[in-house]
């Protein structure tokens, strides 16, 4: 039994499609078997040696494991041998898949191939999501985006075809979505090149958000470094009932922990009320858990997850998943890091916003916190979807509310539109109707994909710097995110909510107390949605948009134009010189919040996520500059000029001058794009200062070669003035838990020393003298 048992879970582990490609029977089918001999790239852990390490973790800290702990040492890569301190250490990690949207793939297949690597070491899959604007409606924007993207679409193709990769085609739908349809299972590590890779969460995996440098090491076969989380427990009890939803939840955890609460942890559901949420609820639960700044989120396995995995083709998966759930819940009396109690019953409907996702409101009071704000009341457009809320469940429940209102002759008074997380949710949400009822009351049902919720919406109902209110289903909702105009208000929620509020077409609108009026005159309350968990009929697949690599890629050219502007080879960065630092330029003193999309914009400059040098004129360009609190807008201390950032950067490194930025708390929280470490490294950058850091972001600056500090004594950030010059000395000996000295030089002439702390271990140093990671791993081919 015990070789059946980890022979299925590599088998799913190895096939790079989706589980409805193939169906496998206990006996395995003919296509399985023939699938699993064409793919397994590299060997994966299964329940046997996960459970195997659990144990041998188990006797050597002699304590009861969190769930959070089993799944991670359980792929220790030396289970007896290393050393496990959470908060502290750092774990090499042998995680069982990659999963790249097509974003971030093109920088991760970009570095692959230059670490001459023929083929990836462990099942990859890269997901077509991200470059699709949503414009006029799903299908048009579909083909629209096929035609734009077509150069990218076909590197991403053949690359995946080349190196092993399995390729989701654009239309596919969202990355996340498809992880929980095809390869999540209880127990399985996977990593993945987006911040909202937590999703898997929900169906008990632990999935973390990374870097593209991260997934080239496990591409490659590396072990994977990852700084030991701390556990941070939520206990659930009680039930979800009427308007309340699993979006709650998360909404409720972020107002409780705010964007950097759960920095260096993983957030850890528990409790009795866990099995009044559905799977798909868990995941939106954990999907939004990036927002806390969490390592990633997790829920115990329990039946809503074995129903979830037969639903969706993976019976034989669930039926092992039974022989070893022991190993897949906390054990009795594990101890957390912090501990959160939650009562399900008594949780009210939350809105979170506008401009951070952690500020929370009860849906109750969001209106007279408006009025007294100043902030716009008339909700212009409401949207639900997204990888956070697109499951069958939740287009159902806002459906069941869209058709109350037009058995009362009411249409929605704000735009609505209604994005699908995946084919399969949008095949069968139109064969049950659902999407028809949300486009009766007026929505637009968009394509498989992001869309708004990443900035990918070609919005024309208000110009920008136009003040107005939206709200959405979606996880983040920063200034110009979605439309990238700084003047839109905007707030999350969950979708039974976004609809309610679509339908009256104001925010102060509340759907347990407030009456709408038909056009009869009739007033009339809604109802609380309710929806089915899961389709009583199988889920309908739709077309198949999968493309599963060749058994030998040899033979498949990838072709890099040198002309193109969507598209570069990397060269690698320039290794440290073996001396300090010395006499740096401040290129920016970044004032307030600095997050990935202030570094890197996305939105229209998705296109150029292949091309670095394309994609740096948007370096740091949403920044605030302490000088001015203008954006873009920095004094040039070689000419005296005001220029954009990405301008003085080119200027600076023209002429050979190094430069830094100074930043504020939380540095880099949101996106896992590693272009926001890429394009300081690439213009000249040689270090971030900043009070602290978003986790993913630190470790994609190591991982390019720049030195990402923090204040030991965060006031010293007001000692800092834009013309100074920065030396940061001690760098010959720089080794794990010393602190470096920052010699700052006024221009008055006046000079003072700081102390500035780093988190580098023994690795992470020599990625820094190699002058990246993938210097380093190059050196030891």
């Amino acid at each position: 039994m015990a070789s059946y048992c980890l022979t299925v879970t590599r088998l799913r582990l190895a096939l790079g499609g989706g589980a409805r490609r193939f169906h496998v029977s206990a006996a395995f089918s003919a296509k399985a078997k023939v699938a699993m001999s064409r793919f397994e790239p590299g060997s994966s852990i299964g329940y046997e040696k996960m459970h195997e390490n659990i144990n041998i973790v188990r006797r050597r800290l002699g304590r009861p494991l969190t769930l959070s702990e089993k799944i991670v040492y359980g792929h220790l890569d030396d289970p007896a041998g290393q050393e496990i301190d959470r908060g502290r250490t750092y774990l090499r990690l042998r995680p069982d898949r990659v999963a790249m949207q097509d974003a971030t793939a093109q920088m991760a297949m970009l570095q692959f191939i230059s670490s001459g690597l023929p083929r990836v070491a462990v099942p990859s899959t890269i997901h077509c999501d991200h470059l699709i604007e949503a414009q006029i409606g799903g299908s048009e924007d579909l083909q629209r985006a096929k035609e734009i993207n077509e150069e990218v679409y076909n590197f991403l193709a053949t690359a995946a075809a080349k190196y092993g990769v399995g390729f989701w085609k654009p239309g596919s739908g969202i990355i996340h979505q498809i992880i929980l349809e095809n390869y999540a299972y209880p127990g399985v590590m996977l990593i993945g090149t987006d911040s909202h890779t937590p999703n898997g969460g929900g169906l008990g995996s632990i999935c973390i958000g990374v870097g593209g440098a991260d997934a080239v090491d496990v591409m490659a076969g590396i072990p994977w470094e990852l700084k030991c989380p701390k556990v941070i427990g939520v206990k659930l009890t009680g039930s979800l009932s009427g308007w309340t939803s699993p979006k709650d939840v998360i909404l409720k955890v972020a107002g409780i922990l705010t964007v950097k609460g759960g920095t260096g942890a993983i957030v850890e559901y528990h409790g009795p009320g866990v099995d009044s949420i559905s799977c798909t609820g868990m995941a939106t639960i954990c999907n939004m858990g990036a927002e806390i700044g969490a390592t990633t989120s997790v829920f115990p396995y329990n039946h809503r997850m074995k129903t979830y995995m037969e639903k969706t083709g993976r019976a034989e998966i669930s039926s092992l998943t039974e022989q070893f759930k022991d190993d897949l819940v906390p054990d009795k009396n594990c101890e957390y890091d912090q501990l959160i109690e939650i009562n399900l019953s008594e949780l009210k409907p939350h809105i979170n916003g506008p401009f951070t996702p952690d500020l929370a409101h009860h849906v109750s009071d969001i209106g007279a916190v408006a009025q007294k704000s100043g902030w716009p009341l008339e909700v212009k457009v409401g949207l639900i979807g997204s990888c956070t809320n697109s499951s069958y469940e939740d287009m159902g429940r806002a459906a069941s509310l869209a058709k109350q209102a037009m058995d009362r002759g009411l249409k929605c008074k704000a735009q609505f539109t209604v994005t699908p997380g995946s084919e399969q949710i949008r095949a069968t949400i139109e064969r049950d109707g659902y999407a028809k009822i949300l486009r009766d009351v007026g929505g637009i049902v968009l394509a498989n994909a992001c869309g708004p919720c990443i900035g990918q919406w070609d919005r024309k109902d208000v110009k920008k710097g136009e003040k107005n209110t939206i709200v959405s289903s979606f996880n983040r909702n920063f200034t110009a995110r979605n439309d990238a105009n700084p003047a839109t208000h905007a707030f999350v929620t969950s979708p039974e909510i976004v609809t309610a509020l679509a339908i009256a077409g104001t925010l102060d609108f509340n759907p347990e107390t407030d009456y709408l009026t038909a056009p009869s005159g009739e007033k009339f309350k809604l109802e609380p949605p309710t929806g089915d968990e899961l389709p009583s009929r199988d889920f309908d697949p739709g077309q198949d948009t999968y493309q599963h690599p060749p058994a030998e890629g040899n033979s498949v050219k990838v072709d890099v134009s040198p002309s193109s502007n969507r598209l570069q080879l990397l060269e690698p960065f320039d290794k440290w010189h073996g001396k300090d630092l010395e006499d740096m330029r401040i290129l920016i003193k970044v004032k307030g919040k600095c997050t990935t999309d202030h570094i890197s914009a996305a939105g229209p400059w998705l296109k150029f996520r292949g091309h670095l040098d394309n994609i740096s004129n948007n370096m740091l360009i949403g920044a605030v500059n302490s000088e001015n609190d203008a954006v873009n807008k920095i004094k040039n201390q070689l000419t005296g000029e005001y220029e954009g950032v990405p301008d003085v950067a080119r200027h600076y490194k023209a002429n050979g001058e190094n430069w830094v930025v100074v930043g504020d708390e939380n540095y880099g929280e949101g996106s896992s794009r590693e272009h926001a470490a890429l394009e300081p490294r690439h213009l000249g950058g040689r270090a971030i200062i900043v009070k602290s850091f978003a986790r993913i972001h630190e470790t994609n600056l190591k991982k390019q070669g720049l030195l990402p500090l923090t204040f030991v004594d965060p006031s010293d950030y007001d000692k800092i003035r834009p013309d100074d010059k920065i030396s940061i000395t001690g760098l010959s000996s720089l080794t794990p838990g010393k602190p470096l000295a920052a010699g700052i030089r006024h221009s008055d002439g006046s000079q003072e020393t700081i102390t500035l702390n780093h988190s580098f271990n023994e690795t992470q140093i020599e990625w820094f003298q190699a002058g990246s990671a993938l210097n380093r791993m190059k050196e030891l081919q």
